[in-house]
């Protein structure tokens, strides 16, 4: 049996990811750090539409996570034909204001993780006649963003390493895209400690988690590199462009109040 496997998929995105993929009758692996709500998650997918579950409770800060993952589709012999790498966390505030083990973990799992599963993955995925790779970035790669320095860069490395891999497997039977979804009313906002003024706004145009995914899920099935969603977050991209860089860091720090 072929399945589609999404990394963060206990809420938020990812899970409302897995449930687009399941309502396209793909079995689906749910990978997470919190086996109670991977169980929950995944028995509410299979009652909902049918397709078959399983879930690895597994913390992506690991050095070893891809592999872990890895071995646990191969000795339950799960072939993935859909790699979603979703999982993704940041933190809001000055740079200096986190311990060096807090950003190393972070990294870890925005960067680190996501290169290690595509890289174990690939030689499965190229073995169906069509199969697909789905990173979520950020609207936050577009531009450097004082307050969430780090988590930016973080999306930017991702977007930036999605099209090159798109690129390097366009003739090949494998396609790549990265998602860059603006607010969502996920508990992104709530880990990262932003603060009011960046909630306040975000709450304007925040998107749901289920809209996010049916375009994405969308997109990728049409093969398109690079996702943004919603009309405010590609003129929020086309302006990171447009405008000179100074003027856009300046808003961006005043927004997250460094």
């Amino acid at each position: 049996m072929n399945y589609a496997l999404i990394t963060g998929a206990s809420k938020g995105i990812g899970k409302s990811i897995a449930i687009e993929l399941a309502k396209r009758k793909y079995p689906v692996l749910l990978v997470a750090r919190s086996e109670n709500e991977l169980e929950l998650t995944a028995r509410e997918i299979h009652e909902a539409y049918g397709v078959a579950t399983d879930y690895l409770a597994c913390d992506l800060s690991k050095e070893n996570a891809a592999i872990e993952i890895f071995n646990w589709c191969a000795e339950k012999k799960y072939r993935v034909q859909v790699l979603v790498n979703n999982a993704g966390y940041g933190y809001a505030g000055k740079f200096e204001n986190y311990n060096l083990e807090a950003y190393n973990e972070m990294m870890q799992v925005n960067m680190n993780a996501l290169i290690g599963l595509c890289h174990v993955f690939i030689p499965t995925l190229k073995s169906f006649d069509e199969s697909y790779i789905l990173n979520i970035a950020s609207s936050a790669a577009y531009q450097a963003t004082p307050g969430l320095a780090v988590y930016s860069a973080s999306k930017a490395f991702v977007l930036s390493f999605s099209r090159a891999l798109h690129r390097e497997l366009a003739h090949t039977n494998l396609s790549v895209s990265c998602v860059c979804p603006g607010g969502t009313d996920t508990n992104f906002a709530s880990r990262a400690q932003v603060g009011n003024k960046a909630l306040k706004l975000a709450a304007r145009v925040n998107m749901t988690p289920a809209a996010v995914a049916k375009i994405a899920v969308h997109k990728m099935f049409k093969k398109q590199p690079e996702i943004i969603t919603g009309t405010i977050n590609k003129l929020g991209a086309f302006f990171a462009w447009l405008l000179p860089k100074k003027l856009v860091e300046k808003s961006a720090a005043s927004i997250y109040e460094v």
